[in-house]
């Protein structure tokens, strides 16, 4: 009589808690002048992004900390220090996740491919077990599935070589939109309305918070009475409507949930990050803050 083996079982451990909370509310009764800053500042600020993402995307696996800093001073000329930062941290991060999703294909090409190779080189009508998957029912479906494994060998070939060059295939507003653009009719969209969606997804209005700054960010503040003051970049420093270069919205927000941990954030001046996003036809800003007991200036995960 055999033995069973016992699966091993590792050391007890704590997960540690969340980094960060997203909490969010709309910028609602926005003036015309509102809504024409944030639109200039959130297209100009988007065509510096798409241009770091395609600078980065070309540099590949040789890029370094010096190639960081390079497309930093380059942004920072057409926009400001802060917002360069945020801009080719953004970037840096959807390369990355990038990255990893490619890693998740390639695995799961090969994974698809081994089985296809294991189960076209069992006899035909062969009966599984629940520790051996089953050949093919009959002739005709084997030939597909050869078919099948060619394809996916190829897809795999692909794939790994687009993976060992660093390349990665990147879309500024989102593939699923991009595709929209080829049926507009099934979408229920003119072309109006999805170049205007088109657009606002690739706007770029984010800021980073700093821990240490006046109310947790010198870029996109926010006060404890939910005025919201934006730093223009420099090319569009001339709309602004109050000192050293910024522009107050008439709008002010006011965050429900969780608002009071936002008030002490902030009234410690420690790093709150913010987001200002166009969602169908409303305006919302959307803060990102760290955990109450995280004292750090990484973007929380979305909600």
């Amino acid at each position: 009589m055999s033995e069973k083996r016992l699966r091993h079982i590792d050391a007890p451990f704590v997960v540690p808690g969340p980094n960060g909370v997203a909490i969010r509310d709309r910028l609602k009764h926005l003036t015309g002048a509102d809504e024409q800053v944030l639109c200039l500042v959130g297209g100009h600020l988007g065509r510096l992004a798409s241009t770091d993402l395609k600078a980065r995307c070309r540099a590949g696996l040789e890029h370094d900390s010096d190639a960081w800093a390079a497309r930093k001073q380059g942004l920072t000329a057409g926009s400001s220090s802060r917002w360069a930062g945020s801009i080719t941290k953004a970037t840096h991060d959807q390369w990355a996740l990038s990255r990893r999703c490619q890693l998740a294909h390639v695995q799961g090409l090969e994974a698809g491919v081994r089985t296809l190779r294991y189960r076209l080189s069992l006899p035909i009508g062969e009966k599984g077990t629940k520790r051996a998957v089953a050949g093919y029912r009959s002739k005709h479906e084997w030939f597909h599935k050869s078919r099948r494994l060619a394809i996916l060998e190829h897809r795999f070939d692909v794939a790994r070589a687009e993976r060992e060059a660093g390349v990665v295939h990147l879309v500024r507003g989102g593939r699923r939109l991009l595709n929209t653009r080829h049926n507009l009719q099934a979408a229920g969209l003119t072309e109006a309305r999805w170049r205007e969606r088109w657009e606002a997804e690739r706007w770029f209005l984010a800021a980073d918070g700093e821990s240490g700054k006046r109310l947790g960010n010198e870029t996109i503040r926010v006060t404890p009475d939910g005025q919201v003051c934006i730093k223009l970049p420099a090319p569009l420093a001339h709309h602004a409507n109050a000192g050293h270069g910024r522009y107050v919205l008439a709008s002010k927000v006011a965050f429900a949930h969780r608002g009071q941990e936002w008030r002490d954030r902030i009234g410690q001046n420690r790093a709150v990050a913010y987001r200002i996003h166009l969602e169908h036809r409303h305006r919302a800003t959307r803060p990102r803050t760290p955990d109450p007991a995280t004292d750090g200036t990484a973007p929380a995960p979305p909600e």
